[in-house]
């Protein structure tokens, strides 16, 4: 009987050893198993999820959303280049007619000096403010793209003016024409006032200005497959800030430096600088084509020390510009064709997000007088 008793016991005692060992197991697998489902399913999500979301979703928030505001509370700002010189002044008048003609408070703002530093702040400081659109024409493009994509990124429609290496982040962009066309029409009239023959120099208003490099390359290429008589003496233009004190400096640097220089190009509109450098020196024999205005530059073309001043109206421009930010903010479709009402725009060709108007201005001494260059 003792003997059975023990038998029991041990029975027992396995049967228990045995459930505590199979608890164990499950405990184990349970501790095993919840470390691989957060370290595969957390991360992977974060990862995966948001950055995709954020990407698809900022552009097209700012293009789609259309805005229930009556125009006399919406508030669209141009940040030009630089205050205080003869082409922005003209941009600003356009802008100024917008704002009248739609009662939309619109205004222009520039940097002093035309610092790409200071420029940026500006946009920061409307970004702050909550306006409801920002125009803008950069002076350094790039630095200032992650700036405008978070003036997207916060609601704020962001339309570019000779900003084409940023379309990623503004919703359009507008051009007077395209960068190609410009930059051969400064090769076809330097060639034409240099006699297809001799040496010339350049000028931008800054290297990191595309559209005036891209003006610059242009001219370059067709003197090149068009005038093998003709040579640009330096491997990248000269910066003149786009003024015109430091035009005629690094006029009078080139003109000691290479008196047989025979030609002048300058993207800026600080051509006038330069006109003045050759007429102090009485060097009528060298052709100068620029970026002008024609109520600052007239009286060295009429005089032939500048013999053909390229322009759009920056005063349609900057109504343009501020127009197509109104459509966006009122979610209007922008189309291929389309007619903003001013010459030059009035069938715009749409590529993507860049919109391109055929505005481009040539004056010299025989059509100075007329009307459309009395700005």
């Amino acid at each position: 009987m003792e003997d059975e008793m023990k038998k029991i016991v041990c029975v027992v005692l396995v049967l228990c050893m045995a459930v505590v060992a199979f608890v164990g197991c499950s405990n184990t697998a349970t501790q095993a198993s919840a470390p691989a489902e957060t370290k595969a399913a957390a991360p992977a999500e974060t990862k995966a999820a948001a950055p995709a979301e954020t990407q698809a979703a900022a552009p097209a928030e700012t293009k789609a959303a259309g805005t229930d505001k009556e125009n006399k509370d919406i508030t669209i700002v141009m940040v030009a280049k630089h205050e205080g010189i003869s082409w922005f002044d003209d941009m600003r008048i356009g802008v100024d007619q917008f704002a009248a003609d739609t009662g939309v408070n619109a205004y222009q703002i520039a940097p002093e000096g035309g610092d790409p530093a200071k420029q940026l702040q500006m946009v920061e400081d409307l970004i702050t403010q909550g306006v409801d659109a920002i125009c803008v024409v950069p002076n350094d493009a790039k630095s200032m793209a992650p700036t405008l994509q978070k003036a997207r990124d916060a609601g704020i429609v962001v339309i570019g003016h000779e900003a084409p290496d940023i379309l990623d982040s503004v919703d359009y962009d507008l051009s007077a024409f395209t960068n190609a066309s410009h930059g051969q029409r400064f090769g076809e009239n330097l060639a034409k006032y240099m006699n297809n023959e001799g040496k010339f120099a350049s000028l931008v208003g800054m290297l990191t200005m595309v559209p005036h490099m891209e003006w610059w390359n242009g001219c370059v290429d067709y003197v090149k497959e068009n005038c093998p008589d003709m040579e640009c003496i330096v491997d990248e233009p000269y910066e003149d800030k786009n003024d015109n004190q430091v035009a005629y400096d690094k006029g009078i640097e080139v003109l000691k430096a290479n008196p047989d220089v025979k030609g002048f190009t300058d993207s800026a509109a600080s051509g006038a600088g330069i006109a003045q450098a050759l007429q102090e020196r009485n060097r009528n024999d060298i052709a100068l084509v620029s970026t002008a205005v024609p109520s600052q530059a007239g009286e060295y073309v009429k005089a032939g020390w500048m013999d053909a001043g390229l322009a759009w109206r920056p005063a349609d421009a900057g109504y343009v510009t501020c127009d197509i930010a109104l459509k966006v903010l009122k979610g209007e479709e922008i189309k291929d064709g389309m007619d903003f009402g001013k010459d030059g725009y009035t069938s715009v060709k749409l590529e993507g997000n860049a919109i391109f108007g055929e505005a481009p201005l040539v004056f010299t001494a025989e059509n100075i007088d007329e009307d459309q260059f009395k700005f």
